[in-house]
């Protein structure tokens, strides 16, 4: 996927794909939390461990601000928190997979299993958008998200994201 980058005054062109922002280090498989607040916090809890974000309080913050305004559970059983921060240089995301449903007020009022999260720069909008585009194409597929659901590593669901 290409991303035309007008952030320093000069657009340029670079390619990515959730291969290029995801690893292993970025994907859990058995999320704990209950509750959308403790979900939320896991996911950052990865990017912190993953050395993708430097200020937690400053994430979260944008994040939850984002949440307040409208809820990023989508349909399907899957979730999207994002958020916008300048303590933020590039695009950085993290899924992650839960064993139990959990109520994240979706549009189809049904509990989420899959969570991805991303982060972005607030003078950025390229990336964020066309990840979150790519993202949401991936997903409208019952047999992806039964794949990612079933997955037994994080190697198998960057292999599923990337076929």
């Amino acid at each position: 996927m290409q991303i035309l980058d007008f952030s320093y005054g000069e657009p340029y062109t670079k390619t990515m794909n959730l291969k290029t922002v995801l690893s292993k280090e970025t994907i859990s498989l058995h999320l704990k939390g209950t509750s959308k607040e403790a979900i939320i916090n896991e996911l950052l809890d990865i990017l912190v461990a993953a050395d993708k974000i430097q200020d937690r309080a400053a994430a979260l913050s944008a994040v939850m601000e984002r949440e307040q305004k409208m809820s990023t559970g989508m349909k399907h059983g899957i979730a999207i928190p994002h958020g916008k921060s300048g303590t933020i240089r590039d695009l950085v995301a993290c899924i992650g997979v839960s064993d139990s449903p959990v109520d994240f007020d979706s549009l189809d009022a049904q509990p989420c299993r899959i969570f991805i999260m991303t982060l972005s720069p607030i003078e950025k909008t390229g990336p964020h958008l066309q990840f979150l585009a790519e993202i949401s194409l991936l997903f409208k597929s019952s047999e992806k998200r039964a794949e990612i659901l079933a997955a037994t590593s994080p190697e198998a669901i960057l292999h599923i994201l990337a076929e």
